[in-house]
């Protein structure tokens, strides 16, 4: 958006136009077709007032009127206008048009539309109602005879053509004009094309598409700029970023908007089984677009045709790569042809096409930020019939990696599940639908809070990626633990702004160590689901191959998705299978050595502006190569020690919530008797009460005869009682022993002392929160 501009600003915007009646088309901010914005100081030069009816001259004797607005923050030398009226006028973004009052437009009496044909298929029912009446009612719009306009309602849009109207060719429609919308659809006209894709229908690439617009539009419209200073023009422009994002719609609005013959080439449509055919496909593909010029190749795919040759065994993809680069060396600067490229593999092209003269600028199409997301949900809801408590930025603030074409899929099923909810009133066997049973359907915010709980992010399909449904009350006691782990994580995710204020980077990851069963995977998943962040779980074996360098290209690519994820939390289970002290393991040829230091790369590599965060799970601490627990890597080292009476009572409620317990059962006398238990050892105690109970209940309908009739047995009250868990302690076991516990001590003491933390005051429970959790009272198990 333009910012504000001042009138000395202003009056030199008018001192370089040639005239001030010539203004430069700009995108509207507000999708009006009948509107357009001017500055205040160019509608007073023009002398033109709010809401004067205005005449627009455009391209092929195209001309149309429209209504002025002010707009501060349109600059003085441009004019805002939809693309429903720039289509009327044949023009596109940067051109010139001509505008002056128009005092002479009559109040319209009758006036005559029709829809397009390919706008209404499977519609039924009346139009006007659907469609023309609330377009019209309360609006005081200018029209003009020829020109086409578009009409949202009924989850759908409608294209009209005003066929006639009466008196003039220019009118306004009041409340008196008959409008009448009687008679055969209208077939589009060739000019007007179905895929005529914009720049106002990409979203997501604001700062990409100005750099696009610089390279690409400036040779091919302006090429006596270039010219003038000398220099050659660029020839191409390679786009490369993950599958979904916009690359090629992208290009297709580009060669829209310049008004260029557009080429488009599929890597895989040249390659043909005789020898040499594929790079004559090549050639004449190059040779139609210089004979049609100023035009555009996009070449999609562009890593399928154009691998790098030193390893490729294939003959026919080395003279494919060959011809590909001679042909862009041979093409003339003033041939105005641009070569666009695009891949979501740009490391497996030959270098030899990524050097300046070929492919002169590599632009990274990446995952939207909130913002950008928030820009495509508006352009695919734009024809959408939302309710009004739709909320897209909350649905934008919840699809943390979402490329565009996952939030298309997303919009889709947002849309489903409206349909679903009417599918009552839709009769499948008839071929149409009645346009008042569509003007019924809206899509609600909980359709779309639906449609983003079953939808996932492409990209991120092939790893197990979820955010998990544990939340903190699952999880009994661990208060400060819980309090730590909101800070490192879930702070920078939710309050950014703040780290930037005080001038810190966030922490970069977090290593849970303690007995095993005491919670630290459900931990990770809490803090994940607690901060609507993605989560990928990585249990540590799952990246160990038996092939050279694979497992090291397991680890990045993990982080790699972690990155395109992002805010994403990766999590490493049994973190000490992967990330044992280097050297001392013998035997295995030094690959679990290469992938520990993967791991310290790829951590040291994670950009401060992607919000990963590591959080590695182990109940060997003591094998972990040391260079991961310094900070600036796994930064927090979290104790997750055995729960102490109150933390053993809230597991067992945790455990026990959606169950029907009796009241005679007395849980705190069971806590305090399960002393040393693990989280995990309580919850087996709860399953095998509940065992119990099943079994019991079984059994008395089995001797009462009372599975035949359940209405006999519908006042009784099964419940979990205090025999239950009587029945259930007598196979209860601990799993930690005391000696565990006390490696665990020695080794958080050895810890604090190589922190500079002296011996004494380990012993006296001095331990920060950071290794012992000791703020839960947790510190009576190491007295």
């Amino acid at each position: 958006m333009s910012t504000k501009v001042s009138a000395d600003d202003d009056r030199l915007e008018f001192r370089k136009a040639k005239s001030p009646n010539r203004l430069i088309v700009e995108e509207a901010l507000q999708d009006d077709n009948s509107v357009v914005g001017l500055h205040p100081l160019t509608m007073e030069k023009l002398d033109i007032f709010k809401y004067d009816t205005i005449l627009i001259k455009g391209k092929r004797r195209r001309d149309t009127i429209c209504t002025a607005v002010d707009d501060d923050t349109c600059d003085a030398s441009k004019i805002r206008m939809n693309k429903v009226v720039r289509s009327n006028l044949r023009l596109r973004l940067g051109d010139l048009v001509s505008v002056k009052i128009c005092n002479d437009v009559v109040n319209a009496t009758k006036m005559h539309v029709l829809p397009l044909h390919d706008t209404i298929e499977g519609i039924t029912g009346n139009l006007f109602d659907v469609y023309l009446k609330p377009y019209f009612l309360g609006h005081y719009r200018p029209v003009r005879k020829g020109d086409l306009f578009l009409v949202r309602g009924g989850m759908r849009s409608v294209k009209f053509k005003v066929v006639d109207t009466e008196p003039g060719e220019y009118c306004h429609i009041t409340p008196k004009t008959e409008i009448f919308c009687e008679g055969e659809p209208l077939k589009r006209e060739d000019e007007d094309r179905l895929d005529d894709v914009g720049y106002e229908d990409v979203g997501g690439v604001r700062k990409q598409l100005g750099q696009i617009r610089e390279v690409v539009e400036l040779p091919l419209r302006h090429p006596q700029i270039f010219k003038a200073l000398g220099v050659k023009p660029p020839k191409g422009i390679l786009l490369h970023g993950p599958p979904g994002t916009g690359k090629t719609l992208l290009a297709r609005a580009i060669a829209n908007e310049t008004g260029c013959y557009f080429l488009c080439i599929n890597g895989p449509e040249i390659m043909s089984k005789m020898a040499g055919e594929s790079e004559s496909n090549l050639r004449e593909a190059f040779n139609v677009a210089e004979k049609n010029a100023p035009s555009i190749i996009f070449i999609d795919e562009i890593d399928s045709i154009a691998p790098k040759r030193e390893k490729t065994h294939g003959e026919v993809e080395k003279r494919i790569v060959s011809q590909l680069l001679t042909l862009m060396d041979g093409m003339k600067s003033r041939a105005h042809v641009m070569v666009i490229g695009a891949t979501n593999r740009p490391n497996s092209i030959d270098p030899a096409l990524r050097r300046s003269g070929r492919f002169d600028k590599e632009i990274d199409i990446g995952v939207p930020d909130e913002v950008g997301r928030l820009e495509v949900l508006r352009i695919h809801t734009k024809n959408m019939k939302l309710a009004e408590d739709v909320n897209l930025e909350t649905v934008a603030r919840e699809t943390h990696g979402f490329v565009g074409a996952d939030l298309a899929a997303l919009c889709t099923e947002g849309a489903m599940q409206c349909i679903r909810e009417k599918m009552d009133l839709i009769d499948l066997e008839e071929d149409t639908i009645d346009a008042e049973v569509l003007s019924s359907m809206y899509v609600t915010n909980e359709n779309l809070n639906a449609a983003v709980a079953i939808t996932s992010p492409s990209a991120l399909r092939e790893i197990a990626v979820e955010v998990p449904n544990v939340r903190w009350a699952d999880i009994g006691g661990l208060d400060t633990v819980k309090r730590e782990l909101q800070e490192t994580v879930q702070y920078p995710v939710e309050h950014p702004e703040m780290f930037e204020k005080f001038g810190m980077s966030p922490s970069r990851g977090v290593l849970f160590y303690g007995p095993p069963g005491c919670g630290k995977t459900l931990l990770a998943k809490a803090i994940a689901n607690e901060c609507q962040a993605n989560f990928i779980s990585i249990k540590g074996p799952e990246l160990l191959t038996m092939w050279f360098g694979e497992s090291e290209a397991n680890v990045r690519d993990v982080f790699d998705k972690a990155r395109q994820s992002a805010p994403c939390v990766l999590f490493f289970d049994e973190l000490d299978s992967i990330a044992i002290q280097r050297g001392s393991s013998v035997g295995d040829g030094g690959g679990v050595d290469r992938i520990v230091n993967q791991l310290l790369t790829e951590m040291d590599g994670l950009s401060a502006k992607k919000t990963v965060f590591v959080i590695g799970a182990t109940n060997r601490p003591d094998m972990i190569d040391p260079a991961l627990l310094r900070p600036g890597r796994l930064d927090q080292l979290i104790y997750i020690p055995l729960p102490d009476e109150h933390s053993r009572l809230q597991i067992f409620k945790s455990c026990l919530r959606k169950s029907p317990v009796s009241k005679d059962v007395d849980l705190k006398a069971i806590a305090k008797y399960t002393h040393g238990f693990s989280g995990a050892d309580i919850t087996e105690i709860c399953q095998r009460a509940c065992k119990c109970a099943i079994r019991e209940e079984i059994e008395k309908d089995i001797k009462k005869g009372q599975r035949e009739n359940p209405e006999a047995a519908a006042g009784e009250v099964a419940e979990i009682k205090k025999e239950h868990f009587e029945e259930s302690m007598k196979y209860a076991r601990r799993s930690v022993s005391d000696s565990d516990v006390r490696k665990y001590q020695a080794f958080a003491n050895t810890l604090q002392q190589s922190r500079g933390f002296g011996s004494s005051a380990a012993a006296n429970n001095l331990i920060p929160v950071s290794s012992f959790a000791n703020g839960d009272g947790y510190g009576d198990l190491y007295d």
